[in-house]
């Protein structure tokens, strides 16, 4: 083990470690900091922090392939554990509309974008069409819809340049965190924007909080962990794609959450919470915001999508009468997906971090198609 592995461990330790800790500190002047940077975005600013102090790339470290390959898959599974399947009628339908309604203002706003910016200036549709800048966009689709899969494959689908491709990946990586930082502020007066908006809708009470559940003997959290550790080391040796994995993970969860009596939920839903944070907190260790030569106005076409995307959610949360918590947690499905969406929801209420997942799962499902969708369109350009 080398020092960068061993820098990167204790970071990311201590890192966890302060998050979980500063939850618990009872103060005011903590607290008050703490309603507008939530506890668990630490975990991405702490490593940052260090890694642009002292210089270190920890970008490519043994940690990032512990956290793909068994750190993420025993969170999802305490996380889909913890999900009692008749509480996704509880839910209904409307969140589910507000996502794709989002992922579809995704794939298609970045075109009519393109086409405004090529009237106001010839100059960016020369750009964008003549210097093919639209091939940078696409990537982007596939990175906030599908994840890093769609991202890739869209990248050769679209043809996009080499050079071109690493410049977006820095932009995305940096609007990313910034709009994860925003999400996890505007959840939290959730609430109080919808009475502002005029939406009466309210969210379904603690979820946890089931009269029928079993209150007898639970499964020792030491049983559960062994379970988990076992079910994602099967599915290593098993070489299933990250997708595949994900699916399959999520599904063995909610069959252990349901049809087992005695699963201990409450144990699960912790661990889940505390997995989150050590899977964000690895994340950060990637942070990077060197290496940004983009033009300003392609930077500026991706603010506005992104910030287009979230006030067409609030449209469509109004239209539907749909408690504006859920546009955070379905823009960040579609923006943020398996780490950061169930990590946003749970800056709100942990008891709604499976739904967020099951969200995510649906936007990695059908990242790649809308990215499609949006190469046809720049392609009737």
């Amino acid at each position: 083990m080398n020092s960068q592995e061993i820098i990167s461990i204790l970071l990311v330790s201590v890192t966890v470690f302060i998050v979980l800790k500063i939850n618990t500190i009872n103060n005011r002047i903590i607290q008050g900091i703490l309603n507008w940077f939530p506890a668990i975005l630490f975990a991405y600013v702490i490593p940052a922090a260090f890694t642009h102090a002292f210089q270190w790339d920890l970008s490519q470290v043994e940690v990032h392939n512990w956290s793909r390959n068994a750190i993420i898959p025993i969170t999802l599974l305490a996380v889909m554990s913890s999900l009692p399947i008749k509480q996704l009628t509880i839910v209904g339908w409307r969140p589910l509309i507000l996502f794709i309604a989002g992922s579809l203002i995704i794939a298609t706003l970045p075109v009519l974008l393109v086409l405004i910016s090529g009237a106001i200036s010839p100059q960016s549709e020369a750009m964008f069409i003549g210097d093919s800048y639209w091939k940078g966009l696409v990537p982007i689709v596939g990175g906030w819809i599908g994840g890093s899969t769609s991202q890739l494959i869209l990248k050769e689908l679209a043809e996009t340049p080499e050079n071109l491709f690493l410049s977006v990946l820095v932009l995305d990586n940096i609007l990313v965190n910034i709009w994860t930082i925003l999400m996890f502020q505007f959840i939290k007066k959730g609430e109080r924007l919808s009475l502002l908006f005029g939406i009466n809708d309210k969210l379904p009470e603690n979820l946890n909080a089931d009269p029928t559940k079993q209150t007898g003997t639970k499964i020792r959290p030491l049983f559960i962990i062994l379970i988990f550790a076992g079910i994602a080391l099967l599915t290593f040796y098993l070489e299933l794609s990250f997708l595949n994995t994900v699916i399959v993970l999520s599904l063995i969860g909610l069959a252990l959450g349901n049809f087992i009596p005695i699963w201990n939920t409450k144990y699960s839903l912790k661990l889940g919470g505390i997995g989150i944070i050590l899977v964000m907190a690895i994340l950060g260790l990637k942070l990077d915001f060197s290496n940004l030569t983009l033009p300003w106005t392609f930077v500026g076409i991706v603010i506005c999508w992104l910030i287009l995307h979230f006030l067409g959610m609030l449209i469509v949360s109004k239209v539907l009468n749909l408690n504006l918590i859920w546009a955070p947690i379905a823009s960040m499905a579609n923006l943020g997906g398996i780490s950061t969406a169930p990590a946003v929801t749970a800056a709100y209420r942990k008891d709604l971090m499976p739904h967020a997942v099951l969200l995510a799962i649906l936007s990695m499902v059908t990242g790649t198609a809308w990215g499609m969708l949006n190469i046809y369109l720049f392609q009737l350009l």
